[in-house]
Order: structure tokens, then sequence, then C-alpha cells
């Protein structure tokens, strides 16, 4: 490892760092944070909303054309399930910061552009999942008994002495094929239980250990499409599941069986189902979910045998409330950065709290302002190493944070966790992440050390206290223990007698408080690297002063 923050003073003032020429550092001020809401909440979610602090409510229909006028001065943005948010309407939301979509489904928002945006996306996964399950036995019990004609006949006159036409089926006994067993195939299940059926289920990602109730059969695919009765689909969206039920699955279905779907449009394409309807492989058919919404094209509508609902799974006075409760208090908590639950483009792990990692990507970020300020040449290569069980899972989240810290000064509020990596690309960083070694007498310790285009080193090593207070343990050969917190003068000097006094004296003369001093050196009589904390920064004619000094190397100021 080359020892740097050497070199002549004439050079360290000379020389200049390229990646922040082209912004200069953004200073955070406060302003009102304006939530564009674009779907139906309670009253009691926007009073939640409306209380919070420094926030302002516009509430707007859910229309493209309403929104994309609103949209210019939005902080975020909460939508329902069918709002399209593509990139052409995202560049009319120069400030957004912040996407809700209050379903679990992102269909229609173009998650990576808003990514490169930095702009977070959420969801709220599950928590309609008791309304849809109910709506799945809804839509199985009136296929089963042929309630739309039968209420249609009644109705219009008719009253049927011959009760043979209006003859319907049983549940109880029957078999159930739930393809999808996360929350709602799982309550889906519960309620097919009751009903005295037999529960036979497929999901890849779904293990017999982690199935509580053993009368739930995990079976495989061809053996479910072949057993079951009704077959209903609760998969996610995602890129694996469009057009995921095929001809060929439709084919290896029981005779005469039913097809539900409530999960998502995309998982089957309409037209199979319509044609297994007409040749009578299918015995019914029912949807809440469409190809295309509405669904003005879909050869199902009105065809014998298909129960339709226009997307009502989730639209239950109880279940509307608690989308409309959680949506805003998650949207509040992420603004005011105290929790990022349910953001989908954020670097956290599944099931890692964003308070438990926080500490960690605030100790990282730290770190990566310190080497961007040391580095007096273009990053390179970032290598970073963790060591320690506390660390276990956060080597992702702890790599952002460092990349949020080195782009920062350059990209200004533009860069955020989320994008970061997408702007680290660009500038052709190199990026590696292990688990290192122990250096030190600390259990956890976060390594980063980046590579300059003129083959310099600069490597930090960082760990938090009490697992909370970020805490710089090294900067290269240099041990000096310091809090990365407020106003802080990084200064590289000769090892000579009288530093501290003349510098001592220089902030005396100045005017100047000096919070605290660390001191760490390579070698007796080699060279110093000091960190100093100030109540406020220094004015730029006594860093000129410093710069001349004949004991300075280097010598740099930043606030984090």
């Amino acid at each position: 490892m080359s020892q740097p923050l050497g070199g002549s003073d004439q050079n360290c003032r000379a020389s200049t760092r390229d990646q922040a020429a082209a912004t200069p550092a953004v200073v955070a001020v406060k302003h009102m944070r304006r939530i564009l809401v674009a779907t139906d909440l309670t009253a009691e979610s926007i009073a939640l909303l409306e209380a919070a602090d420094d926030v302002v409510v516009n509430m707007v229909p859910p229309k493209t054309s309403n929104v994309r006028a609103a949209l210019g001065d939005a902080t975020a943005i909460i939508t329902r399930s069918d709002f399209k948010l593509d990139a052409p309407l995202l560049e009319h939301a120069p400030k957004l910061k912040l996407i809700a979509r209050m379903s679990a489904g992102l269909t229609g928002i173009d998650v990576d552009y808003a990514t490169e945006r930095g702009i977070l996306v959420m969801n709220i996964p599950g928590v309609s999942a008791i309304a849809a399950a109910e709506h799945t036995l809804t839509l199985m019990l009136a296929l089963n008994r042929n309630l739309p004609d039968i209420h249609d006949s009644l109705r219009e006159g008719w009253w049927l002495f011959d009760r043979g036409p209006q003859v319907g089926k049983q549940l109880h006994g029957k078999t159930v094929g739930i393809i999808g067993l996360g929350r709602v195939g799982q309550r889906v299940a519960r309620l097919c239980l009751a009903f005295g059926m037999r529960v036979l289920a497929n999901d890849p990602y779904i293990r017999e250990e982690q199935v509580n109730d053993k009368r739930i059969q995990l079976v495989g695919q061809g053996e479910l499409l072949g057993a079951a009765d009704y077959v209903s689909l609760h998969v996610p969206a995602t890129d694996e599941t469009v057009d995921f039920f095929t001809a060929d699955m439709l084919g290896q279905m029981k005779p005469g069986a039913c097809f539900i779907n409530t999960a998502h449009g995309g998982v089957i394409k309409e037209a199979l189902l319509a044609d297994a309807l007409k040749d009578g492989r299918l015995g019914g058919v029912a949807l809440d979910v469409w190809n295309e919404e509405p669904p003005f094209n879909s050869p199902l509508i009105g065809l014998d045998k298909v129960i339709h609902t226009p997307h009502i799974g989730d639209n239950t006075a109880e279940a509307r409330q608690d989308l409309s409760i959680q949506i805003v208090k998650q949207v509040i908590d992420a603004l005011d950065d105290r929790d990022y639950r349910n953001v989908v483009n954020m670097p956290l792990l599944p099931g890692l709290n964003y308070s438990d990692a926080r500490p960690y990507m605030q100790l990282s970020e730290s770190i990566g302002s310190l080497q961007h300020i040391l580095a007096r040449a273009p990053i390179r290569r970032i290598a970073i190493e963790i060591i320690g069980e506390d660390m276990n899972g956060l080597i992702k989240p702890m790599t952002v944070g460092i990349l949020k810290g080195l782009l920062a000064p350059i990209h200004g509020d533009k860069v955020s966790y989320v994008n970061a990596p997408v702007l680290a690309a660009e500038h052709g960083w190199r990026i590696t992440q292990a688990k290192g070694i122990k250096i030190s007498e600390y259990s956890n310790v976060i390594t980063c050390q980046i590579t300059l285009d003129d083959n310099e080193e600069i490597s930090i090593a960082g760990t938090l206290l009490d697992r909370q207070k970020p805490y710089i343990l090294q900067i290269n050969s240099y041990r000096i223990h310091f809090e990365p917190r407020g106003h802080l003068l990084i200064m590289g000097s000769y090892d000579q007698p009288g530093v501290i006094g003349r510098v001592g004296t220089l902030m005396a003369e100045n005017g100047i408080n000096i919070a605290s001093w660390h001191t760490g050196r390579a070698q007796p009589g080699g060279n110093t690297l000091t960190v100093l904390n100030f109540d406020e920064a220094l004015p730029e004619s006594l860093m000129e002063i410093l710069r001349g000094q004949d004991f300075i190397r280097h010598v740099h100021q930043l606030h984090i």
C-alpha cells in the first residue's frame, strides 16, 4: 500500500479534483415537502398526512393530464394500482423523491428510470390479503352456483319451477389448486380448508417446513393441474410471471375444472381462456384482473360461464383504510429519513430493518465523504471489505453509503442511496466487495480503499461504537480515532515541534474555538495527519493562511 497525503504544499495547492469540478457541494435547506395524492385516501389518512411537519398536500384526480400539471413541484406522489407513471411523465417531475403505490403491484411504474433519477419507489405488499382472499372465494362460490345468471333471471321476472337448470355445485369435498403460496395464497388455502376442500399448492420458493398447516399439500405443477377442480392463481407480477400460465398448462387441467385469477392480469392471455371455455375444456372462469384495464377488448367479457369483476379484490372499507394509513405512514417516515419500509429499489435485503442498517450506512457515507476530500485525482477503483458478525448482510447497503458519500460533492442532492450505484457505473468506477481479515482490536470494521488514476491509494477504516456512533479508526498508515461529524478540518503536516501551538494560536487570533483535535503519524519525524472539529466552517481567508504555512502539506475542510 502506498502512503498518500504526501507531496509538497505547492503540488497540494495546485491540485484539483476533477470529479468535484462540475457541481459544487449543495447546502441542504429545509423546505416544504409537497405530496401529490392521485388516488382515494380515507379522511383519517389525509388528516395524518396534513398533520406532518413541513408537508403540503395536493389532491388531484388520477388522470394523466391532471397529474402531469401538478408534478412540477411535487416531492412525492401517492398513486393507485392502475395509474401509469412512465419515464415521459416522470420527466415532468424534476423535484420528485418518492413514488408510493397504494397496492402490492408496481405495473405501470418505470422503476428503472426512477432508480436512475434517485427516486424511491414503494408499495404495500400483503395489506389487502384478507380482502383479496375473500374475493377469491366469492368468485369461486359464484361460479359454483351460477349466481349472476340466476340473479338476472329473477330480476327479469323469471321463476324457474324446474330447478334443474339452477343446480349448482358444492365446494365441500372438491380439490383446489393454489399456484403461489404467498400472503394471499395462504389465506385462500385456509378459507378453502374451512369449506372442507382438499388443498394442493405449488410454489417453487416455498419449502414444506414453511407450511404450518400440514393439510396444505405442496405438489408439483403437473400433479396440481391434473387433480384440481379449481385452479386459483396468486403469483406476483414479475418478468418471470408474464404469460406464465400457458396453453400447455391449460391442457393439463382436469376437464371441466374452473380457472380463477385475482392476482395479476399479465399471467395468462385471455384468448387462451376463451378458447378453452368455448370447446368445453374449462367449466368456468372468474377474473378480477385483466390483460388490459379497462378490458375493452377482452374476448371473455359477456361469454357464458365467465364471472368478471373490475379489479376490486382489495376494495373493501377495511382494506382501503389499512392501505391508506400504511402508505401515508410509509411516505412520512421515508421523507423524514426514519424508515424505508417496502421501498423496492433501496439496497436493503428482505428482513433487514432500515433503523438497524442506518448507522452503518451513515458510517459508510462519512467514509466516502472523507475519501473524496482527500483524493487529488479521479477515482478508478473502489475496494470494500467488512469484518465482523454485526456487518453480515450489510456490505451492499454500506457500499451504497460509500458511493453516496463519494458522489454527493459531485452531483449534489441528485444522488441518493437509490441511484448511487448507477452514477458510479457512469463514472466508470470498478467496485469490489469482500469479507476481510481483522486489522484492529475492534471486532466490526469496514475498510474502503480507493485507487486513483495516478495509482495513489487512500484507505479508510471505520466502525460503530455501541452500534450507533460512527467512528474512524485509521486513514492509511495513520491511526487516528475521531467521530466523523460536524465541521471538520483535515490537515496533513510535517512531524515537527510547534505545529499544535502555531495552529492553536492562529485559531485563537481569529476567534475560532477548536472542539476536538486528533493527530496520527506514520513514523517519528515523518508526516502527520490531523483532524480538527469546529463549531462552524472556517472562512476561506483563514484557509488560505493555513495553506501558506511551511509545516502544511495539504489542508481541506468539509461538513458531515
